[in-house]
């Protein structure tokens, strides 16, 4: 303490001597650079002073708005109180005339005063402050609002020349001001502390000048009855006793009162006109006892309600510890928790307090609240300021009893915590010996929620904690961190490495545990590799599919077709033989070069087919194993393809001879001579098509060969096995 001590003694010597050097350096310079400060700070000064009113603009958020509504709550409320006073009480607005007056006149230079800041106002268009004052003149001048300010101000004190001046009723235009009262009050609610208290006096207001405006109407009534005809209305004023200003004005408050609040015995009505009167006072009543007691109601109801958002709703668990025999013991407990939450204004439910405030609003709320515990803690000091913000608005307040254990030896972690006020103790595990006690900043628990490779502890406590007394704590659980850490990877990282530093010093940190997180990111590296592979063959596998159910509908469409071709061959060939014998001159004549062309062209095409079948066989025939099936299936494929090349022969030349005939009959009956063209041209393209037509049947007798040897292949080797 005694070197601490001289070393802030020294500092502070160091400073005054720093402070001497300055004097002297402003001495130096001269009076001239002190009147050059001087005149710089009176010019900045008169730049402030300096208003340009031409373009003069009053924000509505602003505090000078919020103030000129207040003071405009003056002049309304005095209309609203003083006009119909002074009509029904003569002797009293005689009697202070020349107050009136000024007070009036004061009360319209204030309304003139409010339309000019109105006028200069800001209004909001699409969420942008208009401050043009063409603009604002043409908004102001074409609203509502202008017509009522307009009509509040008319110069109707010209009818007391008409009336005279006892009657100031002729003002009664200034009351077109009461929504501007309703705003200022709406204003002044939004920003107490205490809205309930408020709601409480402005009812009392609302219901004071209804019984104001009541007694003025009684104290008229009464005149115009006769005072004292009856004992309903008021008094004789010849009565000394009741003669007075003061006697007159409290006497009919005091009847006003009286009926609205239905307390206390009035005197009967004897005149139609008590009758009317009474009536309406009493059912006004009603509608005032009814207002005062719902009022109340809700102002009640809402610090009810405000006390359950704060705090846990005690009665349900009362409730449930009587339903199921709770001990004594353990219910004094919790009795004496809550009973230190409502004394002590603990608040549990920060988190359902502010979810109605933006997320911007309540990080602000939470920084300026916890931000200097959580900076206290270790391993978060030096970390993002952004990071720091998500981690407040995790945190959650927890408050523990005297002799409560926080923590044991051996729990698994699941969150750390921060003291914020109170003392705990680290004890051993008979709870007796304390090795160490922790008050307002300290933490513990940090390393636990980080999930550390290598710790020895394995994510456990190691020690006991109990609370000394009571004691306010914050709460990060593991969860919460994991989910902030996860959009911040190099403050992960950051953090493991304090914790691995922390470990190493405690001695609890295994030196494999390095090695193994190497090998664990190498695994997560293979396993995303393998995945993006396998989304990459998974995607070609599909279009393969796609591709082989195109190939697949292809082939079963052709098939149809060749059947449907086929069978339509197989009619038409009875009918053909039939007309071979009438078409035979006709071709010798018309198509005999063509026929005998296509004879050719046949024969060349059996010899392919036959140079084909041979190449197949002598394949077929180097296979030392499969010989004997090989030369069979070869055998039946030339068999099959030579039927195939009869087949077509026939069906081509009858063919050929129908279209022949048909084609003559056309040209006949068109009258064309000339008669060889068009059909052989005819004749050479359907020809093209059919020998299409037989290499795609050889094609597949071939591939059913294939098969067929295939299949005796692998019988002979499940038979030789």
């Amino acid at each position: 303490m005694d070197k601490t001590g001289d070393v802030s003694i020294r500092s502070n010597e160091w400073q005054r001597l720093l402070r001497w050097h300055r004097r002297q350096k402003v001495k130096d310079e001269g009076e001239d650079g002190v009147n050059k400060d001087e005149g710089k700070r009176s010019s900045n000064l008169g730049q402030k002073l300096k208003v340009n009113w031409k373009e003069w603009m009053v924000d509505p958020a602003e505090h000078f708005y919020y103030v000129w509504l207040q003071v405009m709550i003056l002049p309304i409320v005095y209309n609203w109180v003083i006009i119909i006073l002074r009509t029904c009480f003569t002797t009293i607005a005689l009697s202070y005339l020349p107050v009136w007056l000024t007070l009036d006149y004061l009360s319209d230079l204030m309304y003139v005063a409010d339309m000019i800041i109105t006028v200069h106002t800001g209004y909001l268009e699409q969420g942008i402050l208009i401050k043009d004052l063409s603009q604002l003149r043409k908004h102001y001048l074409h609203s509502k609002y202008f017509l009522r300010d307009l009509a509040s101000l008319l110069p109707t004190d010209f009818f007391y020349f008409v009336f005279g001046i006892q009657t100031p009723m002729v003002r009664i235009n200034r009351l077109l001001r009461t929504p501007r009262l309703n705003e200022a009050l709406d204003r002044m609610e939004t920003r107490t502390s205490y809205p309930n208290t408020f709601r409480i006096s402005k009812l009392m207001i609302y219901i004071f000048v209804l019984i104001h405006w009541n007694a003025c109407l009684y104290f008229a009534l009464s005149n115009y009855i006769g005072f004292g005809s009856d004992r309903w209305v008021y008094p004789n004023i010849t009565d000394p006793e009741f003669a007075s200003m003061r006697r007159q004005y409290f006497y009919c408050f005091w009847f006003s009162a009286q009926i609205f609040t239905t307390v206390g015995d009035t005197p009967l009505p004897k005149r139609e006109e008590e009758y009317l009167f009474m009536i309406t006072d009493l059912l006004i009543a009603v509608l005032v006892f009814a207002s005062i007691v719902g009022n109340v109601g809700n102002v009640i109801t809402s610090l009810r309600d405000r006390d359950n958002v704060f705090f846990p709703n005690h009665e349900l668990v009362k409730g449930y510890l009587r339903s199921h025999h709770i001990s004594k013991e353990l219910r004094q407990r919790i009795d004496s928790w809550y009973q230190h939450l409502h004394i002590n204004k603990k608040i549990m439910r920060e988190n359902e307090i502010l979810q109605q405030l933006p997320v911007h609003l309540r990080t602000v709320i939470a920084v300026s609240v916890h931000l200097p515990t959580l900076s206290k803690v270790t391993i978060f000091q030096s970390c993002e300021k952004s990071l720091l913000e998500e981690l407040v608005l995790k945190l959650t307040p927890q408050v523990f009893s005297p002799g409560e254990y926080v923590c044991r030896k051996g729990d698994v972690g699941h969150e750390m915590y921060i003291i914020k006020e109170g003392k705990l103790a680290v004890v051993a595990d008979d709870g007796v010996t304390e090795f160490a006690v922790l008050s307002e900043g300290n933490f513990f628990g940090e390393i636990s929620i980080l999930n550390i490779k290598g710790n020895r502890s394995g994510n456990r406590r190691t020690a006991n904690i109990r609370s000394i007394g009571y004691s306010d704590l914050f709460s990060l659980s593991k969860e919460d961190l994991t989910d902030v850490l996860s959009e911040f990877p190099a403050a992960k990282r950051h953090l493991e490495e304090k914790g691995r530093q922390i470990l190493t010093k405690m001695g609890m940190l295994e030196e494999s545990g390095e090695a193994e997180e190497g090998e664990a990111e190498k695994i997560e590296t293979k396993i995303t590799r393998l995945e993006s592979n396998l989304e990459i063959l998974q995607t070609k596998l599909a279009r393969l599919m796609v591709e082989l159910e195109s190939s697949n509908r292809k082939m079963q469409a052709r098939v149809k077709q060749l059947e449907w071709e086929v069978a339509a061959l197989h009619t038409q060939q009875p009918e053909k033989e039939d007309g071979e014998e009438r078409e035979q001159g006709r071709c010798e004549g018309v198509g005999g070069e063509v026929v005998w062309e296509r004879e050719e062209a046949e024969g060349e095409e059996e010899e392919n087919v036959e140079a084909k079948v041979k190449k197949q066989g002598q394949r077929e025939d180097s296979n030392d194993i499969t010989k004997e099936g090989d030369g069979e299936s070869t055998k039946s494929t030339k068999d099959d393809v030579e039927n195939m090349m009869e087949g077509n022969k026939c069906g081509d030349l009858g063919n050929q001879e129908n279209k022949k005939g048909d084609n003559g009959e056309k040209n006949r009956e068109k009258g064309d001579d000339r008669p060889g063209k068009g059909d052989g041209a005819e004749i050479v393209h359907e020809d093209k098509e059919e020998e299409k037509e037989s290499e795609e049947k050889i094609e597949k007798a071939k591939e059913d060969s294939e098969k067929r040897g295939m299949g005796k292949k692998k019988d002979e080797g499940q038979e030789d096995e």
